[in-house]
């Protein structure tokens, strides 16, 4: 390719083992430290910094500087996108681990995908809101349906909130363990928001899985779905 974006540079980038581990790790949307990113690629620290250097410099991570402590984050939310596209595009063609972790089953279940829902909550909850008429597709994409303050009115969703305007509103996003898409954008963010702050679910420490409590469960089933959910 002679002309536009250099694809090749990014997936070079991306496709390093070490440098895949980080970007995966910093999907939970929390900022982690080299020394943390390092343990997550099984590398050292040296090499650490050289990986580190090499994906902010393509602008795929930023750093934040606290104090005397350096954290590392994904650039923004159209980095997370493609990476969980990648992901579900490697599920999709047979290219898994060989040895699934312990926690797999809960992440495929209900796990923060930077600052959304995913999993089979993600998905189902964006199959219900599609049904409902809350959301529909736009010339542009996603975007509120004619009942969108109905479906999310449970949730107890701030339409006024500035936050939901400082960035695409809604979009699919394709979910790597259902191959089908969750909701993304400033109001899929403002969903899992409301579901933590509600007390339906939690976020693992140290982990990327959303564990609902059996009451949130309940009640989140009762509004956004109505198929059961498998449990883990």
């Amino acid at each position: 390719m002679k002309t536009g974006p250099d694809i090749a540079r990014i997936a070079t980038l991306i496709g390093d083992p070490a440098r895949a581990n980080m970007l995966v790790a910093l999907m939970g949307g929390i900022a982690l430290t080299s020394s943390e990113l390092a343990q997550e690629a099984g590398v050292t620290p040296q090499t650490a910094a050289s990986h580190l250097a090499k994906l902010s410099e393509a602008g795929l991570i930023r750093a934040r500087q606290q104090g005397r402590h350096r954290y590392w984050a994904l650039a923004d939310a159209e980095i997370a996108h493609l990476i969980e596209g990648i992901m579900a595009l490697a599920g999709h063609v047979g290219a898994t681990r060989l040895r699934p972790g312990p926690k797999e089953p809960e992440l495929r279940r209900a796990r923060i995908c930077y600052d959304h829902l995913a999993g089979e909550f993600g998905v189902k909850f964006h199959e219900q809101a599609i049904l409902a008429g809350a959301l529909r597709a736009g010339p542009q994409g996603l975007v509120p349906g004619e009942n969108a303050r109905a479906f999310f009115a449970p949730l107890g969703i701030a339409w006024d909130d500035p936050a939901l305007e400082r960035r695409v509103l809604c979009r699919e996003c394709l979910d790597w363990s259902m191959r089908r898409s969750h909701l993304a954008g400033a109001l899929g963010a403002a969903c899992l928001s409301r579901i933590l702050a509600l007390g339906w679910a939690r976020r693992e420490a140290n982990s990327r899985v959303i564990a609902f409590t059996p009451p949130g469960e309940r009640r989140f089933l009762q509004l956004f779905d109505r198929n059961s959910i498998s449990s883990p």
